[in-house]
């Protein structure tokens, strides 16, 4: 999956400066992924696989929708709430766990393939498990781990039966 751009790519990931542009990134990124109906994204340019993951609001019952980095694994896809190392999880980290919790879907689009998925959140064995198969697509989640003070979240999300 990884082209000429992935090394360009994991080493603007890792700048401890790149969060302060996040929601530049995370702008233009669903904006490209909205005009091709999820074919392009920013990440995808670069050999990385990422979705548009759509969560409703715990508070506000308004669906958001957030493009992340995910992996493939098992049947299904992880992804992680770093919020690039820094101390606070990503908001969408405690939509996605009420979801799980009130087992509620989560709206996924991989490609242009859309589809509801089962959040689960990982512990134990199986996290660190998965945690291994992530640092191999983003080795950035290390550095991010490193930043930060918290556990970092990783959720998987199987398509819903």
């Amino acid at each position: 999956m990884a082209n000429v751009l992935t090394p360009v790519a994991i080493w603007l990931g890792s700048l401890s400066w790149l969060p302060r542009f996040l929601r530049q990134i995370t702008a233009v990124d669903r904006f490209l992924q909205g005009i091709t109906r999820g074919r392009a994204s920013l990440v995808g340019m670069a050999g990385l696989p990422s979705m548009m993951m759509t969560i409703v609001g715990r508070k506000s019952g308004i669906p958001r929708t957030t493009p992340v980095v995910c992996v493939p694994y098992g049947g299904g896809n992880l992804v992680a709430g770093s919020n690039f190392g820094g101390p606070k999880e990503p908001v969408w980290v405690l939509n996605i766990r009420a979801a799980e919790e009130a087992a509620e879907p989560v709206g996924v689009r991989v490609g242009g393939t859309e589809y509801d998925a089962v959040p689960r959140e990982l512990s134990g064995p199986e996290r660190d498990q998965a945690w291994a198969a992530m640092l191999r697509i983003w080795p950035n989640y290390a550095k991010y781990a490193e930043r930060t003070g918290r556990m970092i979240p990783v959720f998987l999300l199987e398509p819903a039966a």
